[in-house]
C-alpha cells in the first residue's frame, strides 16, 4: 500500500470514528449494559447483584403482564389503523397541490412541532375534561344532555395517540405519492378504468411504500408513549412504557424494568422484521 493509500485510510477512519464512537457508548453500550442488568437481581431498595438468573423474564409471563403487554400492543394497533386512515389521504392530496399550497400544508404541519408534546397535551385535557369545549360543544348542539366525561379514558389515550402520530404518515405518504408517475393514472383512465379501480391498481400498490414506512413510524413508537397514557389515561390505562416507569421509579426493581424492555425492544423488532419482509416482497412484486 502506497503513502497515499494509507493516508486516504487514515482520513477514511477519522472521519467515521465518531460516529462508531457515539453509536457505541449511547446507544451500543446502553442496550448491552440493558440486557446484562435484566439477568440480574435485585438487591436492597436501590441495589443490584450480579447473580444472573431468568427470573425476571419468568416473572414477565404472568398473566397481569402478558395483559398489559397485549394493551399496549391492541392501542399500537388501533392508534395505527386510524393515522393510517387519516394521514394517508392527507399525504395524497397533499401531493397534488401546488408547490404555493403544498409549501403552506407542510408548514402548517410541522407548526405543531415547534411546541413540546407535553403542551400539547395538556391542551387535549381542556378539551375532554368534563365541562371542557368539547362538553360544550356537543350540548349546546343538542347531542349530550350532561358532560360525557372523556378525560382519563381510553378513547383519550386513542385519540392523544393520532394526534401526536398522524404526522408521520402524512410526510410517508407524501414522499411516496409526490413520485408517483401521474401519466400512468391518466392512462388507465383513458383505457375506460374508474377513479377506484386506477386507485386500486395503480395508486394504491405504487404508494405502498410510504404505508409501510407510515405504519412503522406509528407503530413502534406507539409501544412506548407511555406519557400519553398517563396524561391522557389517568391510572386507567396501563401500558408497558407505564410500567417501566413504576419498577424504575417506585418499585426500584431495576431488573425487572430492564427484562420489560427488552421485551419490547423484541417485540418492536419483530415488527421491523416482518416490515422489511413485506417491504422486500413488494419490491419483487413490483419488478415482476
Amino acid at each position: 500500500m502506497n503513502p497515499f493509500e494509507k493516508r486516504s485510510g487514515r482520513m477514511a477512519f477519522a472521519a467515521v470514528l465518531p460516529m462508531y464512537t457515539f453509536t457505541f457508548f449511547f446507544i451500543l453500550g446502553p442496550l448491552i449494559y440493558m440486557l446484562a442488568l435484566s439477568f440480574m437481581q435485585r438487591e436492597g431498595a436501590w441495589g443490584v447483584s450480579a447473580d444472573w438468573t431468568i427470573a425476571n423474564y419468568i416473572k414477565i409471563l404472568n398473566p397481569l403482564y402478558i395483559s398489559i403487554f397485549w394493551s399496549s400492543l391492541k392501542l399500537a394497533l388501533i392508534s395505527t389503523v386510524f393515522a393510517v386512515l387519516i394521514g394517508y389521504p392527507f399525504g395524497y392530496y397533499m401531493s397534488k397541490l401546488s408547490p404555493k399550497w403544498r409549501n403552506a400544508a407542510m408548514i402548517f404541519l410541522i407548526i405543531p412541532f415547534w411546541t413540546n408534546a407535553l403542551i400539547r397535551l395538556y391542551g387535549w385535557m381542556i378539551v375532554f375534561r368534563a365541562n371542557g369545549i368539547l362538553d360544550k360543544i356537543l350540548m349546546k348542539l343538542g347531542f349530550t344532555q350532561e358532560p360525557l366525561r372523556l378525560l382519563y379514558s381510553y378513547p383519550a389515550v386513542v385519540v392523544g395517540m393520532i394526534y401526536i402520530l398522524v404526522p408521520f404518515v402524512i410526510y410517508a405518504v407524501y414522499a411516496s405519492a409526490e413520485k408517483l408517475d401521474w401519466k400512468l393514472i391518466e392512462a388507465a383512465r383513458d383505457l375506460g378504468a374508474s377513479h377506484f379501480c386506477a386507485f386500486k391498481s395503480i395508486t394504491l400498490p405504487l404508494t405502498m411504500p410510504g404505508i409501510f414506512s407510515g405504519v412503522i413510524l406509528t407503530f413502534v413508537p406507539s409501544m412506548g408513549l407511555y406519557f400519553i397514557a398517563e396524561i391522557l389515561g389517568g391510572s386507567k390505562v396501563v401500558l408497558i412504557g407505564n410500567l417501566v416507569e413504576e419498577e424504575l421509579m417506585k418499585a426500584h426493581d431495576w431488573p425487572f424494568a430492564a427484562a420489560l424492555s427488552v421485551g419490547l425492544l423484541l417485540l418492536t423488532s419483530f415488527f421491523l422484521f416482518a416490515y422489511k419482509k413485506l417491504t422486500k416482497s413488494a419490491a419483487l412484486e413490483g419488478l415482476v
